[in-house]
């Protein structure tokens, strides 16, 4: 029997959840810990966007900005290029699907509303999950759109009719060239739980985005977690990845049906950020779901408790965080 299938059997006869996620973790631990090994090199997809009327101008002017939205969803500008990450449209009282059977109600507004939205060049999926494309994403969003996400995340979105997508195991990079611009994104390891939860659940992937012609002296890099606790893996990241300018951290301390921790709480974001060095982060993903337990207060108090209020920056719903190309 699958586990996916014992979840479910277990979900009707009623087992205490603790025994179950328990015993699921104590189950595939050892089976698991091999999944998560990464190789050594990855694959290089490529894609070629249509230049802007004026690319020069967007490249000389040195400036960009991550706007929050929400949840997962930020909208990053730079260097003639918008990407939008993790969409989640859906309104508060809405409710996604987490499988099986389970559902979680939003309990925020998006910043802006889906017909809001730039032209957008690229969206970045961490995972397939309702909380991050949801039902009103997948239904309104162009199916030409270029999205990159895990190889399962792009079998799945091919099967509702996507037709640009990039699936990526980790350290697979997506060369994206646009005009005279260039970003490479990079699939960083990320753990969706605990192991022996994680196997039930989409698979995940963190992201490094590099801007710029020189993918080993980039004019800006930006990190973003996606749905992943601490690991073993993640130590990787800054030995493949030093000098990380921005980080975005998948916060909220999400738990399955109150039981098992799945997306970083507030401790968790700080040891994240000791291991990844960025010199600024902004946490996102913690207050917008029911399913979401550790709110904003908690990562705010450890990183005061760690010192490391002046490299945090901490924005509400629509507001954003401007930064300008790195100087070599």
């Amino acid at each position: 029997m699958s586990f996916a299938r014992l979840f479910q059997r277990c979900i009707r006869v009623c087992v205490p959840l603790p025994i179950l996620f328990a015993a699921l973790c104590a189950t595939v631990s050892v089976a698991h810990a091999d999944a998560t090994a990464t190789p050594a090199q990855g694959e290089t997809f490529t894609l070629q966007l249509a230049a802007d009327a004026a690319p020069a101008q967007a490249l000389e002017a040195g400036t960009g900005t991550v706007q929050f939205i929400g949840t997962a969803t930020v909208i990053i500008r730079f260097q003639g290029f918008t990407i939008l990450t993790d969409p989640n449209f859906l309104h508060k009282g809405d409710h996604v699907h987490l499988g099986y059977g389970l559902t979680s109600e939003r309990k925020t507004n998006p910043a802006i509303k889906f017909e809001e939205l730039p032209p957008i060049d690229l969206v970045v999926l961490s995972h397939f999950h309702g909380d991050h494309f949801d039902q009103l994403v997948q239904k309104r969003l162009k199916r030409s759109t270029p999205i990159v996400t895990t190889k399962e995340g792009g079998e799945r979105l091919k099967r509702h009719g996507f037709t640009r997508t990039f699936g990526l195991s980790s350290w697979d990079r997506l060369e994206v060239s646009k005009g005279d611009a260039r970003l490479r994104v990079t699939a960083t390891p990320g753990r969706h739980g605990p192991a022996g939860v994680a196997v039930l659940l989409p698979k995940v992937m963190g992201s490094v985005l590099d801007f710029g012609a020189d993918p080993a002296a980039p004019d800006y890099r930006m990190y973003i977690s996606g749905d992943t606790l601490v690991y073993d893996d993640i130590r990787a990241i800054p030995q493949r990845f030093p000098n990380i300018d921005l980080a975005l951290l998948h916060l909220g301390g999400t738990r399955i049906l109150g039981v098992v921790k799945v997306t970083m709480d507030g401790k968790d974001g700080v040891r994240m950020m000791q291991v990844v060095r960025p010199k600024k982060t902004v946490p996102i993903h913690y207050n917008d779901y029911d399913v979401f337990k550790s709110p904003l207060e908690d990562f705010a108090r450890e990183v005061k408790a760690a010192g490391l209020e002046k490299d945090v920056v901490y924005l509400a719903h629509g507001e954003t965080y401007s930064f300008s190309r790195v100087q070599p």
